[in-house]
């Protein structure tokens, strides 16, 4: 018998195909239904970037209105989810265990099938995370606004307040540099519990869950506070190599799938200063930014050959800090993007019909034999 070949983590393994996206880690590429991802991130709306996911082709002016119009009807919680988000922020409990709880009442009101399912969970996300969080700082939730796109809107009912047209472009671009990223962990998990013939709202909470992980959905906010302990540029190469020689990691730097440079960070720091030079503080992204340099160029000589290069975590934390959002925020305003993305897999492997079941290597014991409670003894 040919002794399988395992991979731990599934590394290397290809699992199935997909027209959604393509990471290329060797040479920072990012494709997004056949559109690079600094092309479409950067001028898309989130509705647009949907749409084209789910239908493998952008929609013209009619079809672009129809399906804001649909999702926003679409974004009033039902009653049941209010009432849950409310017993859990009495317990003050994370957002991302809120939005895991929240996620598996989104069927809820009428939603039937995989196409109205995906649309609810789409549309609902941000109003779960928008309303929990001001729930839990002892807010009521702000109702969704139909007039406002889908990545305003979520500003407006997290702050009560109209985003600014740079802050709205802001949010927009980094819903749509995280809308997806290939077989990702969460996105596979979605993908394998659709595969059972189990429901989307299912497969999404599990994403939901998949993503919780701290070794997936990673740790934006640190990125940023080791921006604000250094505070002058001038002292970053102290600092920095102080944490290296300690045999520290620099959060914010590295990745297990891009060899160089995350593209999303480029798309996310030409986001971030469109938006500090028109709404925000410059000489907070001119720090980050001689921090980022001073970082890559320590990385190299402490690492030499790793390569070791800026990623997604570094510039969404920037970003997303310039929006007014909490670190406790990072994760499920990531979630609010990615929502799109899993629910587009799973529409493409409810397609596929093909049960996801992998194989395993045993490596316990053999030749064993049944024996009696009497005969083992004390």
């Amino acid at each position: 018998m040919t002794k399988p070949i395992v991979a731990p983590g599934l590394e290397g393994v290809i699992a199935g195909s997909t027209r959604l996206s393509r990471v290329d880690g060797l040479a920072g590429e990012l494709i997004i239904a056949g559109y690079p991802l600094e092309e479409i991130a950067a001028n898309a709306s989130f509705e647009e970037t949907t749409y084209l996911l789910w239908n493998d082709k952008l929609p013209n002016a009619t079809e672009l209105a129809e399906f804001r119009n649909s999702l926003a009807k679409l974004r009033t919680l039902p009653d049941a989810t209010l009432n849950l988000l409310r017993a859990v922020a009495r317990e003050e409990a994370p957002t991302m265990d809120a939005l895991r709880m929240a996620a598996g009442t989104l069927s809820l009101g009428g939603v039937e099938g995989d196409a109205d399912e995906a649309a609810a969970l789409v549309a609902r996300f941000p109003t779960v995370v928008a309303a929990y969080w001001r729930l839990l700082n002892g807010e009521e939730p702000v109702a969704p606004d139909p007039k406002l796109g889908h990545a305003a809107n979520y500003l407006y009912m997290l702050n009560g307040e109209v985003p600014s047209a740079a802050q709205a472009r802001g949010v927009e671009t980094y819903l749509n540099t995280v809308i997806d990223h290939s077989f990702n962990a969460s996105t596979f998990t979605a993908r394998v519990i659709t595969a059972t013939a189990s429901d989307l709202v299912s497969a999404i909470t599990g994403a939901v869950g998949a993503l919780k992980g701290p070794l997936h959905g990673g740790a934006p906010g640190p990125a940023l506070d080791m921006v604000f302990e250094i505070g002058q540029a001038d002292k970053a190469e102290s600092y920095l190599r102080a944490k290296l020689e300690r045999g520290e990691r620099l959060m914010g730097f590295g990745h297990r799938v891009y060899k160089v440079r995350d593209p999303r960070a480029d798309v996310l720091s030409a986001a971030a200063a469109k938006m500090y030079r028109a709404d925000g503080d410059m000489q907070l992204y001119d720090l980050a930014r001689a921090v980022e340099e001073k970082a890559v160029a320590l990385l190299e000589e402490y690492k030499p050959g790793r390569n070791l290069q800026t990623n997604v975590e570094f510039y969404t934390a920037l970003l997303l800090h310039g929006l007014g959002l909490e670190t406790a925020l990072f994760t499920p305003t990531f979630a609010v993007g990615r929502v799109a993305g899993w629910t587009a897999h799973c529409l493409e492997q409810r397609a596929e019909g093909r049960l996801i079941r992998p194989g395993s290597d045993y490596h316990g014991g053999l030749g064993r034999t049944w024996s009696s409670v009497a005969e083992r003894g004390n």
